[in-house]
This record gives structure tokens, C-alpha cells and sequence, in this order.
């Protein structure tokens, strides 16, 4: 059973958490989402190309390594991408504000609720 409504929770209570999801990069569709802020929908579609291309650019260049997490910093807000080890398709989405986050625990949080998804 999924707990996907969980780690979005999870996510959302990071401090300084604007909008979190959980999408799949074969299409760009996110599987359960929460926040505001941000267009989501648009956002998984569009980040779901990051994803893609920082995989097809890794594999171009013979890098036998995994993703941790992919971080776009802009002038107000901190955008997390982590794909999902244990489901492969799968990454954590995270928008944070800039001015009440701390980068390093996001981080930290986002791993955290990584290891508690349940698929």
C-alpha cells in the first residue's frame, strides 16, 4: 500500500516548504502533490525534462553513478529533484521558499522522506 499522501505531509512540513509531488518521469504526471505556490502541474512536466536530461546526459558520458538529488536554486526559491531509488520512474519534487529554508536540512528531509515511501 502507498503512502505517498504521508510523505507529501512530510514534505510539506519542511520549514520553508511551498509545494511538494511526487511525479513520474516517463510522463511527467505527478501521483500525489500538496502546497501552493507554484503551478505543479506544469512544474513536474517541465522538471521531469531536467531529470531526463541529466540521466541521458550521465549515461552519454559513461558515468556508472546514480542521481542524489538535483538542486535549481533561483532568486526566491530552492527546487529539489531527487528521483527515487527503489522506484526507478519515480522523483520527489520540492519547492521551497529561500528566505525560511535551511538547504542542507531540506535536503536531509527530503532523503528522510524518500526511505519512508512505500509503493
Amino acid at each position: 500500500m502507498s503512502n505517498m499522501n504521508v510523505i507529501v505531509e512530510k514534505l510539506l512540513a519542511i520549514d520553508g516548504a511551498l509545494a511538494a509531488a511526487i511525479v513520474d518521469s516517463n510522463s511527467g504526471m505527478i501521483l500525489g502533490s500538496g502546497g501552493s505556490g507554484v503551478d505543479l502541474e506544469l512544474a513536474a512536466a517541465g522538471n521531469t525534462e531536467v531529470v531526463r536530461a541529466k540521466t541521458k546526459t550521465m549515461k552519454s558520458l559513461g558515468l556508472k553513478d546514480n542521481i542524489e538529488d538535483i538542486l535549481i536554486t533561483l532568486g526566491k526559491q530552492y527546487h529539489i529533484l531527487r528521483p527515487i531509488d527503489k522506484q526507478d520512474g519515480l522523483f520527489i519534487y520540492a519547492v521551497l521558499d529561500k528566505s525560511k529554508a535551511n538547504l542542507a536540512l531540506a535536503r536531509r528531509k527530503v532523503l528522510d522522506a524518500e526511505q519512508a515511501l512505500v509503493m
